[in-house]
């Protein structure tokens, strides 16, 4: 199946498990791979029938403005599961990356495959 893979998107948002963490949000990099037809699109050239990349980055920077998470895992399966509720592709594997740890230059979060949301209220995941 075709994908369009946008990566290391660098979004800011609030992750962490204390309090402290999420007081202000953190520089993350997000690497998402979106599979769906993109058949109508190569053979028109036409952007109404491709997946609008632009459209999803700007989407997730102004969704994650208004929300926190303590766990990078929930943050990750709350992105594959808007893309999927807003955007229909075939699937999604979403890949977080963060960096405020002392141990070490990062830590990463991947959900691979996702075909169906685990939070089918859209409600629930934009709110």
């Amino acid at each position: 199946m075709d994908k369009i893979i946008i990566h290391d998107l660098e979004i800011r948002m609030r992750v962490g498990t204390i309090d402290a963490e999420r007081n202000w949000p953190q520089k993350l990099l997000l690497t998402l791979e979106i599979e769906y037809n993109m058949h109508r699109a190569i053979k028109t050239d036409d952007l109404q029938y491709a997946l609008d990349y632009e459209k999803i980055a700007v989407r997730l920077k102004e969704w994650g403005e208004t929300r926190q998470w303590k766990l990078l895992e929930r943050m990750a399966s709350d992105i594959a599961d808007l893309i999927l509720l807003e955007f229909y592709p075939v699937s999604v594997s979403v890949m977080l990356k963060k960096f405020e740890l002392p141990m070490c230059t990062g830590v990463s979060v991947q959900i691979k495959e996702r075909r169906e949301p685990l939070r089918k209220n859209l409600l629930e995941i934009i709110s």
